[in-house]
């Protein structure tokens, strides 16, 4: 009976879920429902979205858009079914990356924003939310999860990285914000994060903080070791030299004194020699332990019960990046207040093509490999062949001079 009621409760959540975009690129229509921002970078520094399925792929009906041109802004949005705000409510981003490339430095992230003017959108557009993958050199691979907050008026970034796929393959990238004030992470379906949002970010002040009225004791004693005042330093200490003749070394039997001049051995570390004297250690009986200053309540700490509202009157949604190697796809996009929705989208778009498309990576993959081998055995065949060429070449022009 409760399997049941779950069931009945899991359908009724997937009928009432509220989808607000969605996008698979898999219809021509795309370009009308997508614009490249016009006011915001010279044509010569935005790169061209490229409609494909890849290089390697599934379906070659299942397309998406892929970065096409090296060292490129891009920039891309498209309007949401309707304004919305996610006040008690969950809301879930999800979309699929695929680095085709070598990526070495570029951004694979999505953007929530408000009334944007589209022809303008851009890196200093406003967003309400940051999420997806980036990565620029070895030390530098993440995926953001940042969110704007108008109290702070800043943009929040996660204080503990999450981590992000760098193979060549799609990948799918859901955040969950839960009407809870929660949170969850996944990567390709599987959970790499999950908390309290007040937790995850720095929304809030401090609950408490030093108190200013009080100020660590004068006479207060925090050194746990002191010197021994009983311990004094060895008479003739300071007459041991840091460095000795080389005991074992010997005059050169070549060496001349009246050329060379008086040899001397060479210098070696001294053995007996400890460097400058220190009294020993010793506890310190004044030690009082490390002072703690005493915290009291914040009076600037404000609660915030509606730290899920992330999207506030979010009407937009887009791309603004920058590669210096292109060849990211990005396909499958959903934007909803429903868990249980994403992934059935997720079902029907990206776990269909994970499989087959690793098969098709390994495939394009050997036949790159072929081409390249080919191409290798033709530029030696005709080095080959021009080196066996130069000789008659020469005997040539001799026999004429003759």
């Amino acid at each position: 009976m409760i399997y049941q009621l779950t069931i009945v409760l899991a359908i009724l959540a997937t009928i009432s879920a509220k989808i607000y975009f969605k996008e698979d690129f898999n219809d021509a229509g795309w370009k009308n429902r997508w614009v490249v921002p016009s006011k915001w970078k010279s044509q010569s520094e935005l790169g061209e979205w490229k409609w494909t399925p890849g290089d390697f792929y599934a379906n070659a009906n299942d397309k998406g858009i892929k970065t096409s041109e090296d060292a490129r802004f891009y920039g891309f949005s498209a309007k949401m079914s309707e304004s919305f705000t996610n006040k008690d409510k969950d809301l879930v981003v999800q979309f699929s990356v695929k680095h085709e490339q070598e990526l070495d430095c570029g951004g694979a992230y999505i953007k929530l924003l408000g009334n944007i003017d589209q022809d303008k959108f851009g890196g200093d557009t406003p967003y309400q939310i940051m999420f997806g993958p980036d990565i620029c050199g070895p030390a530098n691979k993440k995926t953001h999860v940042i969110f704007n907050y108008p109290p702070r008026n800043d943009n929040l970034l996660i204080k503990d990285e999450v981590r992000v796929e760098t193979d060549k393959l799609s990948h799918l990238y859901t955040l969950h914000i839960r009407s809870d004030n929660t949170f969850e992470i996944f990567i390709d379906q599987e959970s790499v994060r999950t908390g309290k949002l007040e937790e995850g970010w720095d929304f809030l002040l401090p609950k408490e903080i030093k108190d200013p009225n009080v100020s660590k004791p004068a006479d207060w004693v925090d050194a746990k070791k002191i010197p021994d005042p009983t311990d004094f330093k060895p008479e003739g200490y300071d007459d041991i030299p840091k460095e000795i003749p080389d005991p074992d070394a010997k005059k050169p039997d070549d060496w001349d004194d009246e050329e060379d001049g008086e040899w001397e051995p060479p210098m070696i570390d001294n053995p007996e020699y400890k460097g400058p004297w220190k009294a020993r250690l010793i506890d310190n009986p004044d030690y009082k332990g490390e002072w703690v200053h005493p915290l009291i309540p914040n009076p600037d700490f404000v609660e915030d019960p509606e730290l899920h509202v992330r999207c506030n009157n979010c009407m937009s949604v887009g791309f603004e990046l920058w590669q210096v190697k292109s060849g990211t796809v990005f396909d499958d996009i959903i934007i909803t207040d429903s868990l249980e929705e994403a992934q059935e989208y997720a079902a029907e778009t990206f776990l269909k093509k994970k499989g087959p498309e690793k098969k098709a990576q390994e495939e394009y993959e050997a036949a790159q490999e072929k081409k390249r081998k080919a191409e290798r055995e033709a530029a030696e065949k005709a080095a080959k062949k021009e080196e066996e060429e130069s000789p008659a070449a020469e005997d040539d022009e001799e026999h004429d001079e003759l």
